[in-house]
């Protein structure tokens, strides 16, 4: 979602338009079409999928946009020079989230009155996602299939089915994606957000990114450091590291979590993993050898399609969790459940949520935009078997209870149909505006060294810490990291370098 100060594109000489409700103004930039529709606030974005391109191979993005709470704009507000286009405040991260359905569902609720007065929200879905020409792979059932496919391979026979899944995937998504999947990097959703910003008029791009989002965001900034406004990265990932350190790091994130929901859950009466005193290595052991059981034999759910808990759906259901404390009594509800009553409803549902599946079996697009994403932007963690098998202990030490399934997980790009685009890479983006980069000490999945390692890269980079668990920071309840990003967007306050909160 981008954020824009207040402006009526109606009243733009030169933009086309005219001033009639609900007149459609077209923008055209560097061989791109931006078709605006104000009052509606949806646009759509035609631009080449490169640059040479014939006309006739565009694909498309679309924005959307929330206006800001605090009326029409005055005619001096309108004219005078402004912060600009894009803030995209709440980018959800992925890669795969969708800003659309994230302005439409949580803007209004997700950021403060203040905020929402000063700038109006343009959410724009990058390529492959959602909203825009969204990547394509596998249908439910092929989904169903997929997601309980075990992760842990305890024999050759399970290796060979697991890489037959990645197959799979990777074959459908070739074959309902083929050209798009080429053109789905991560520099190319920069470059389309500068055109959102241009097709605007707005001279920068005032921007907050959420995970994925913060890597979306510090390529904008080196890609035009010059046009970058007031960016926020929350939940920072670390350009630099190639992917198999990146899965690597964040398997460690994910179990720093999970020491952190250990320790919690002990402290209650309806911990089903221990009790007071019990420590967090044995609360993991009990929980993966909890895993084994289910490996061995799935057990039911309610789930109106027959589907029975797996130990793959049972590890991504605790996963899911970890990214909000306060889905950790959701998740020991579950585990008593399944662990005492024998019913694995409950974590199919955080599993489900973390898959995007609704309770008529559709999936959104998020996982193939994910893979997508994730498969151009940097050539693959692993290229065989016998390399995960290599790498093995690493990850185990790194997390006892999700290591083993979190390495095979990164061996799905090895089969992708085309090749990454991309590669590690330091950020300095000279001459921006300051950036702040906002890192959580327990995020499971944005590790905090992260955040450090980017805002050491960025030559105007802030680093903003909340000492706390989750997944970012921002909205989720500290007012002192509120009160730090606000006065950013409202006054161009940044915080010093290095400010901490809880």
């Amino acid at each position: 979602m981008l954020l824009r100060e207040p402006v009526d594109v109606r009243h733009r000489g030169g933009r086309g338009g005219g001033g009639g409700t609900g007149r459609v103004a077209a923008v055209h930039t560097g061989g791109a079409q931006a078709v605006l529709q104000p009052e509606a606030g949806l646009a759509r974005l035609r631009r080449p999928r490169l640059s040479s391109a014939p006309p006739s191979r565009h694909r498309s993005t679309t924005p959307n946009r929330r206006r800001a709470t605090s009326g029409s704009p005055s005619p001096e507000r309108r004219h005078r020079p402004r912060e600009g286009a894009g803030f995209a405040a709440g980018e959800p991260g992925g890669p795969g989230g969708s800003a659309i359905g994230y302005v439409q569902s949580y803007a209004g609720i997700g950021y403060p009155a203040e905020v929402r007065a000063r700038y109006d929200m343009v959410a724009v879905d990058p390529r492959g996602v959602a909203g825009s020409e969204p990547v394509t792979c596998l249908d439910g059932p092929g989904m169903d299939r997929y997601t309980r496919t075990d992760i842990t391979p305890d024999d050759e026979k399970e290796t060979t089915g697991l890489v037959a899944a990645y197959r799979t995937f990777a074959e459908g998504c070739g074959a309902d994606s083929p050209r798009l999947l080429r053109h789905v990097s991560t520099v190319e959703a920069a470059r389309d957000m500068d055109i959102v910003r241009a097709a605007l008029g707005d001279e920068k791009l005032n921007y907050v990114g959420a995970s994925y989002g913060t890597f979306l965001g510090a390529t904008y900034a080196g890609l035009f450091p010059g046009r970058a406004g007031r960016l926020v990265l929350d939940g920072a990932m670390d350009p630099s590291l190639p992917a198999r350190r990146l899965n690597l790091e964040q398997t460690a994130g994910f179990d720093t979590a999970f020491r952190s929901f250990a320790k919690d859950c002990v402290r209650r009466t309806d911990c089903p993993l221990g009790k007071a005193g019990t420590s967090p290595e044995q609360v993991g052991r009990n929980l993966k050898a909890f895993f084994g059981k289910l490996d061995a034999r799935p057990v039911r759910t309610g789930d109106a399609d027959g589907r029975r808990l797996t130990e793959s759906l049972a590890t991504t259901g605790v996963i899911a969790a970890m990214y909000d404390e306060g889905a950790w009594q959701q998740l020991r509800e579950a585990l008593t459940s399944v662990m005492k009553k024998n019913d694995g409803s409950g974590l199919l549902v955080l599993s489900d949520s973390y898959f995007e599946r609704d309770a008529d079996g559709r999936y959104s697009n998020l996982m193939f935009a994910n893979a997508a994403v994730n498969c151009l932007d940097l050539p693959a963690a692993f290229d065989t078997p016998d390399e995960v098998r290599r790498a093995l202990p690493a990850f185990r030490k790194a997390s006892p209870v999700f290591g083993e399934g979190l390495a095979w997980a990164a061996l799905n790009c090895a089969y992708w149909p085309v090749h990454a685009t991309g590669e590690p890479h330091r950020i300095e983006a000279k001459g921006a505006a300051p950036i702040v980069v906002v890192g959580t000490t327990r995020d499971p999945a944005t590790p905090y060294r992260w955040a450090r390692a980017l805002a050491g890269q960025l030559s105007s980079g802030r680093l903003l810490t909340y000492e706390g668990d989750g997944h970012t920071a921002y909205g989720r309840g500290s007012s002192c990291i509120d009160r730090t990003i606000n006065a950013y967007l409202l006054r161009g306050t940044p915080p010093q370098d290095g400010k901490r909160c809880s």
